[in-house]
């Protein structure tokens, strides 16, 4: 058992550090206010070789494994958590074909995701279908070497921005699970519009949408897997890309302490710094050792996938326990600044809008709990 990173691991970190510090905390706060989408920050990161991170080294990608992933993930996090989904949805989209792609189609996609600077997204969540993915509506129908498809997905990340959706349809919404399909489509074939962008509580920064599919003509060839495979595709996807939301959940908690022992330590009340009192250290030490526990969990989850292992109940831990404390460290974080915590004058506030939506996204948290609970089960 060893904890240490080695020293490219090391270097990985430092460079994401530095980019938050110096590029992401520093405008986080403006496109939080304004809801614009930060482009040239997220193709910053991809330059940096901090975003697409799952596209294997053989397709021009940089090949980082899971638990590499994570580290990132948790130092831009840290910076700004919208920011950071947006860059990490390209690995959620990207996903589904490094998984089930056939040797032709990860040569030409990744390759071309891995070319350019591409924002990808993850089309799986409708307006009646988030908890419950086998309850999909969006219908494909064979017809000849294409697949036609009508529905609607909803919450998209990158939805408004993305080059290339990933996109699981039903063939038959009778059969649930059995019935479901993956492809890729490219986000200017015919009938695709997309909707306004949400308006949302946190995680401003993130493009999330409607995408309407209004008979749009998918090729065969870009199917991913065989008919029926869709359902099997999202959950292994899903599996993979969990660690990284507790990374996520990691980062911003982690933030929120930083600010929280800095204050904590300037403001003064009946004379002495808040920081001198114990009902104020006792807050600061819940919030250190809960966060360290999300660590662990969530990098012992990664390290699980890099093995090849089955991280089902560990990736929903991770997810489960992370975003929980992301939750609770930021309310308590608001609660150490006390009225100035309210105020968009400083980041608390903001890290605790951003929070809550780590416990909704990726899997409810109620949804981790039924997995776990099934998987202890098993046994």
């Amino acid at each position: 058992m060893d904890f240490a990173l080695n020293d490219d691991q090391l270097a990985l970190q430092e460079t994401a550090r530095r980019f938050a510090q110096n590029e992401i905390a520093p405008a986080a706060a403006g496109f939080d206010q304004s809801g614009e989408f930060p482009r040239d920050i997220i193709r910053r990161s991809w330059e940096l070789g901090l975003a697409s991170t799952c596209i294997p080294q053989d397709h021009g990608g940089v090949g980082l494994s899971s638990v590499e992933s994570c580290i990132i993930t948790e130092e831009l996090a840290w910076g700004c958590s919208g920011m950071t989904t947006s860059i990490m949805a390209n690995d959620l989209g990207l996903m589904p074909i490094v998984i089930a792609g056939s040797e032709a189609q990860k040569k030409e996609w990744l390759a071309w995701a891995a070319a350019e600077f591409r924002l990808i997204a993850f089309c799986l969540s409708e307006p009646n279908a988030g908890s419950d993915v086998a309850g999909l509506q969006l219908r494909a129908e064979k017809d000849g070497d294409h697949y036609v498809l009508n529905g609607t997905k909803c919450w998209i990340t990158n939805g408004g921005v993305a080059d290339l959706y990933t996109v699981f349809a039903t063939l038959d919404p009778t059969t649930r699970h059995n019935g479901v399909v993956a492809f890729m489509c490219p986000s200017d074939l015919p009938g695709i519009t997309k909707g306004k962008k949400e308006d949302k509580m946190g995680q401003r920064a993130s493009d999330t949408r409607v995408i309407h599919f209004d008979n749009v003509r998918v090729p065969a060839a870009l199917r991913l897997g065989q008919e029926g495979e869709g359902f099997k595709i999202a959950m292994r996807t899903l599996d993979r890309t969990r660690p990284p939301i507790g990374a996520l959940a990691t980062g911003i908690a982690r933030r929120a302490l930083d600010e929280s022992l800095a204050y904590a330590k300037e403001r003064k009340a009946f004379g002495f710094p808040i920081a001198g009192f114990q009902a104020v250290q006792f807050i600061l030490a819940d919030m250190a050792k809960d966060i360290e526990a999300s660590r662990l969990l969530t990098l012992q989850s990664a390290w699980m996938v890099d093995r090849g292992g089955r991280a089902s109940k560990h990736s929903s831990f991770a997810k489960c326990f992370a975003t929980d404390t992301a939750m609770r460290v930021t309310t308590d974080a608001v609660q150490v600044f006390g009225g100035n915590g309210y105020t968009k004058e400083y980041p608390v506030e903001k890290l605790m809008r951003d929070a809550k939506l780590m416990q909704i996204y990726e899997g409810t948290n109620q949804i981790q709990r039924l997995v776990i609970a099934r998987e202890l089960m098993k046994g």
